[in-house]
């Protein structure tokens, strides 16, 4: 096996043991790179059908051309798709930095669609090498009331033995992801032809690493116009996968605020 099949097959283990023992789950969908492989890995986990919802958490603040990827793709693989909306700011902690207190809407909007459909269990498309805080997650992560992560009180999953029988009521984050790199996202892409929004290839020297919303988020210089230039480039580059992310720029701890708030 390549390490690519052992990524695939270890996520696709994640998807079917967490589907075999949590009731009532569903993805988050950010259209990103990350969460159209995790989608990507399900319908090959379930046969090509995602038997479990997928939400997309809607600031109102996304590129068109991510809307239009949602709503072709929501069609095209058949997606029992779920939409929620996300408070206005003005609405938000305002101690927060001004992007992090922008991105904490998606917060308060997980929390509306968590409590209306009474979603037990969430699978999220982050990875450990993508920001330090989320290095410290589990595969199989439970929270608190609201959605709270005490990064403290995880348990311990070593030889990849995951815990999943978790008391009544517990609400658990799954992420199959979380094994994978940036250039393994990128690799598999190339190897699937899974299908990416255009922003993140060069135009006039420029491309998205990451991709959120419109105003808070901004392109990194880059001549990598194809997938095979994006993998040659991330071999060498020591720019990070974030450095177009207004909020990791912003206050030191105010990332970890948000995750501990049950910020994806």
């Amino acid at each position: 096996m390549t390490n690519l099949d052992e990524l695939e097959a270890q996520s696709i283990y994640i998807f079917r043991e967490a589907f075999n023992r949590l009731e009532n789950i569903a993805m988050l969908w950010s259209l990103g790179k990350d969460s159209n492989v995790m989608i990507w890995l399900a319908r090959k986990a379930f046969f090509g059908h995602v038997p479990f919802p997928v939400v997309h958490v809607d600031t109102g603040k996304k590129f068109p051309e991510m809307y239009a990827f949602r709503d072709r793709y929501a069609k095209e693989w058949n997606l029992n798709f779920i939409r929620g909306e996300c408070p206005p700011v003005e609405d938000i902690d305002p101690s927060l930095p001004p992007a992090a207190r922008s991105a904490a809407r998606k917060t308060e909007g997980l929390k509306w669609i968590v409590e209306e459909h009474g979603f037990t269990g969430l699978f999220a498309g982050i990875r450990r090498d993508e920001q330090a805080m989320r290095a410290k997650e589990r595969v199989f992560s439970p929270r608190g009331e609201g959605g709270k992560w005490d990064f403290r009180d995880q348990p311990p999953e070593f030889w990849d033995q995951f815990k999943t029988d978790f008391p009544p009521g517990t609400h658990i984050r799954i992420h199959p992801l979380l094994h994978w790199t940036e250039i393994d996202i990128w690799r598999y892409s190339l190897r699937e032809n899974i299908p990416l929004i255009d922003l993140y290839f060069s135009k006039d020297g420029k491309r998205y690493r990451s991709l959120g919303d419109q105003d808070i988020t901004f392109p990194v210089d880059s001549d990598a116009s194809t997938l095979e230039e994006i993998i040659e480039e991330l071999e060498t580059t020591r720019v990070s996968e974030r450095a177009g992310r207004a909020m990791d720029h912003e206050a030191e701890d105010a990332f970890e605020r948000l995750r501990a708030e049950g910020y994806m």
